[in-house]
């Protein structure tokens, strides 16, 4: 399955989710041009993270639009999703890759330049699909992170590598488009949408920004 690695990606977080349920937001998102969505469960038990997924799918499919899973290759596979993101202390992304297959979208969050210069030395095939800067902002959404990778860092990375970069951390519609200038292929957003009164308007809105 091909995937160009572009436009709003939706990382999901339930207890932000402030005016609508899961599904809905995600729905809205749909609507308003959401380019992928990733999963994120930190705290829900597995059947509850399954039945999830199983129905974020079904609301994405009709779109044709991949719905990737935080961590957990089980949940990917059970599901029927389209891959996996994973960060540095999860299954190494070269086993992912061999247990999904070659037609699975995996992305890799990066927390420092050392976690990429790591990467490069593994010359494995089939490559990842992204890497995800995390993050390139201080954000609230997650506190357990390394210190911010900021635009300069993201310049950084585009100048080394020719993977998609999926920016990550902090963003919103008035820092948009200079993460996207500084190199970014697609903007991993949080409560941006989650929280958001008209998911839908937000996704446009910041889907709008990649026209510049």
């Amino acid at each position: 399955m091909e995937n160009k690695i572009n436009g709003v990606y939706l990382v999901t977080d339930r207890p932000l989710c402030l005016h609508y349920h899961l599904a809905e937001v995600v729905r809205l998102a749909a609507l308003g041009g959401v380019s992928l969505v990733q999963l994120r469960e930190k705290e829900a038990d597995s059947r509850t993270f399954l039945e999830l997924a199983k129905n974020l799918k079904e609301i994405l499919s009709p779109f044709s639009i991949p719905l990737l899973i935080n961590d957990r290759l089980d949940i990917c596979l059970a599901a029927g999703a389209d891959g996996v993101h994973l960060g540095q202390s999860d299954l190494p992304w070269w086993e992912a890759r061999r247990i999904l297959g070659n037609d699975a979208l995996i992305g890799l969050s990066l927390e420092t330049k050392e976690d990429f210069i790591s990467l490069i030395q593994r010359n494995t095939n089939p490559p990842l699909n992204y890497l995800a800067v995390s993050p390139v902002f201080d954000t609230d959404t997650k506190t357990n992170t390394k210190p911010s990778w900021g635009l300069q860092g993201l310049k950084w990375l585009r100048s080394q590598t020719k993977l998609p970069i999926v920016a990550i951390g902090g963003i919103k519609e008035s820092n948009a488009k200079a993460v996207l200038e500084a190199g970014a292929d697609s903007l991993a957003v949080v409560s941006a949408i989650c929280s958001a009164k008209d998911p839908k308007l937000a996704t446009e809105t910041l889907s709008a920004k990649f026209h510049f």
